[in-house]
């Protein structure tokens, strides 16, 4: 449009962006590479400019597992045309620690209609969920499950809790999360632990009992599938990170 033509580009829009709290955006193009993002995004990638992330894919900075679902989302999105909306993943808090985000991803179109890539905001999930949970059907589960997580809790305890049935909740779930109950439940055990690994001495094996691993073996090897590393090279590369700021 003209008018968008006498603006200049996108600069004065993503100054817009830039005032919104809590609000991180971002524009990939159609093989995921990043196109731009705001400063927020790029202090959570760990950059100082948007130079350095310009170009780059979710798989420079991020574990390999989940660096995965990104791109299989960006991929939904291009191929249907059709908008990702309060879609709840793992993604860096301001402190890089692995926490619970609340993504909307929508087609960026060229000129005659056809997706060429993907753009969207991020959002904080503590900041989001009393506007997100309340309509859902299983914000219950959800809520006890992130109290919880570090005992077993049965899909028949949490379907009690939420007024479902369990195959009613565990549809309901996957429709609402994107996952299934039980690699929820996993999810949330690592992104606590992540946290631990990165800000104490806690030995890894005494990790493992407190959320809820039956030992140190069982949770090496679901930190490595969702991870992509175990919790001793995290833990390592955490200090790394830590020790060049």
């Amino acid at each position: 449009m003209e008018f968008f033509h006498r603006m200049g580009g996108d600069q004065q829009l993503r100054h817009l962006f830039e005032l919104m709290p809590g609000t991180f955006f971002f524009m990939k193009d159609e093989k995921s590479r990043m196109i731009c993002a705001s400063r927020a995004i790029q202090k959570r990638l760990g950059a100082s400019s948007e130079a350095e992330v310009v170009g780059r894919t979710d798989y420079d900075f991020f574990p390999p597992s989940i660096a995965d679902n990104f791109v299989r989302d960006d991929r939904k999105v291009m191929e249907s045309g059709r908008a990702l909306v309060n879609h709840v993943e793992i993604w860096y808090s301001e402190q890089r620690i692995l926490d619970w985000f609340v993504t909307n991803k929508l087609p960026v179109l060229d000129t005659s209609g056809r997706p060429i890539g993907v753009m969207g905001t991020v959002h904080s999930y503590e900041g989001k969920k009393q506007e997100l949970l309340p309509f859902s059907r299983v914000s219950t589960a959800i809520e006890y499950i992130r109290q919880h997580f570090r005992r077993t809790i049965t899909i028949g305890e949490l379907a009690e809790l939420a007024g479902l049935s369990a195959r009613q909740l565990q549809r309901a779930f996957r429709e609402t999360m994107g996952t299934g109950i039980h690699e929820f439940i996993l999810k949330t055990r690592i992104e606590s632990a992540c946290h631990i690994l990165q800000t104490t001495e806690t030995p890894i094996s005494d990790i493992a009992t407190q959320h809820g691993f039956c030992d140190q073996s069982a949770f090496t090897k679901t930190f490595r599938r969702l991870t992509g590393v175990t919790p001793a090279r995290f833990r390592k590369e955490a200090a790394r990170r830590k020790a060049k700021t």
